[in-house]
């Protein structure tokens, strides 16, 4: 992503270093130097884009070891970022059993937090999957969101990704 004088950031075609072809999104990756830094959901019709990168196809390779098995675990390099808040909830949603999930009030009580600063932490992961936030509900056990949406797209991929794990 880059800032246009117009201040949005806009969307470059070739910033990509690969884009894995999934039942449910194309997932376009993004590294910086050593580091995997985004994993964006593309539309499903977007073309895929072999890795470019030694990391990039080692995270395609993760990925795809995750859409094999739900119970895989990743080892990558990541570039987290986000505030010490954001940071604390991602390791907490790290925490969080494969087919299982934990509500954003459970985790907001754990950090001595609010659960939707938890939502807010959530929809600002940039790296869905590796970081599962697909994990987290609302504490009636609905879905609650995902990537900042109340419907939609949005919500099929995490009922997908919740299936996958046996949720």
């Amino acid at each position: 992503m880059v800032k246009s004088k117009a201040g949005p950031k806009v969307q470059m075609a070739d910033d990509y270093q690969a884009k894995l072809a999934t039942p449910f999104a194309v997932l376009g990756l993004r590294i910086e130097e050593d580091w995997l830094t985004d994993i964006e959901y593309l539309p499903l019709d977007t073309l895929p884009l072999a890795p470019k990168t030694y990391l990039a196809k080692e995270v395609c390779n993760q990925l795809q070891a995750y859409l094999d098995d739900p119970g895989f675990v990743f080892d990558l390099s990541m570039h987290i970022g986000g505030t010490i808040h954001q940071r604390r909830v991602w390791r907490a949603i790290q925490d969080i059993p494969n087919g299982a999930t934990r509500s954003y009030a459970d985790i907001a009580t754990q950090l001595h937090s609010a659960p939707r600063a938890v939502g807010q932490a959530c929809g600002a992961n940039r790296l869905p999957i590796v970081i599962p936030c697909h994990r987290v509900i609302a504490k009636n056990g609905g879905l609650g969101g995902f990537m900042n949406a109340s419907d939609g797209n949005p919500l099929a991929i995490k009922r997908w990704l919740l299936r996958h794990e046996g949720v």
